[in-house]
């Protein structure tokens, strides 16, 4: 069997009409370039914005009509599969103060109001904005390219990874107390310990070394290596002999 052929914006009029008659509203279509104005009483309307794919035309068409009403909607075919990729699209919607109307596709189309225009009331993920600033402060420099997935983001942790990674490399195996006089930072016995990336090894007790797929790291990230480096070049010391002290 094939798959349903996605309805034309006329084939989610009809439904949506008679869905709002049944709720008492007179409907009319095209009144002022939009798509359905509904009326109730003598000062109650509402308008539907309607379109095949919610996109960025259907939300600025909706937000000008909020220009008429606070009481606009959008209406689209209902998704496959709402539940992950909508999570989004609704939250965006309800910052808008739009409201959300599906149309279920095949014989007997069904509309779900999934949600009306209300006031959105903004709150704070202060937790969420302290990991955003926690993360952005942990970082030495911006080792990221916007936009870009081919490999792993840069973030703190994997940048201090790294320094630790580069320090091996620099001075071979050696142990976590040593590595910190030279600068790779109070984290780095976790780091070696977790070993979350398999970047080393532990040679004998307390000392650790590079591993080979530590080398192959520091060569993937070779274009921050320099701003690595000048981060262990400015503590300026040079650390004691490799030593069994954590």
């Amino acid at each position: 069997m094939s798959p349903p052929t996605a309805p034309l914006e006329r084939d989610l009029a009809g439904p949506v009409r008679d869905y709002l008659e049944k709720q008492g509203y007179t409907v009319r279509s095209e009144v002022h370039d939009c798509d359905l104005v509904a009326t109730r009483g003598d000062d109650e309307f509402i308008v539907v914005e309607l379109k095949r794919r919610l996109n960025v035309d259907l939300l600025a068409q909706a937000a000008t009509r909020q220009k008429l009403t606070p009481n606009v909607y959008v209406a689209v075919p209902r998704p496959e599969k709402p539940v992950k990729r909508w999570r989004g699209v609704r939250h965006l919607l309800r910052r808008l103060e739009l409201g959300l109307i599906w149309v279920t596709s095949g014989r007997g189309r069904r509309v779900q109001v999934v949600f009306h225009p209300e006031p959105f009331q903004r709150k704070r993920n202060h937790r969420a904005s302290r990991a955003v600033l926690a993360e952005a402060a942990g970082r030495r420099m911006d080792g990221n390219t916007g936009g870009s997935n081919k490999r792993p983001l840069l973030t703190a942790y994997r940048e201090n990874a790294l320094l630790v990674a580069l320090a091996l490399s620099e001075r071979g195996p050696d142990a976590p107390k040593n590595l910190r006089v030279r600068g790779t930072g109070p984290k780095t016995l976790p780091i070696l310990y977790d070993n979350v990336y398999g970047w080393f090894t532990r040679v004998e007790r307390g000392v650790y070394a590079l591993s080979e797929a530590g080398r192959a790291a520091l060569e993937e990230y070779a274009e921050v290596l320099p701003h690595l480096q000048a981060v262990l070049a400015e503590t300026g010391k040079e650390g004691p002999s490799p030593s069994s002290g954590a």
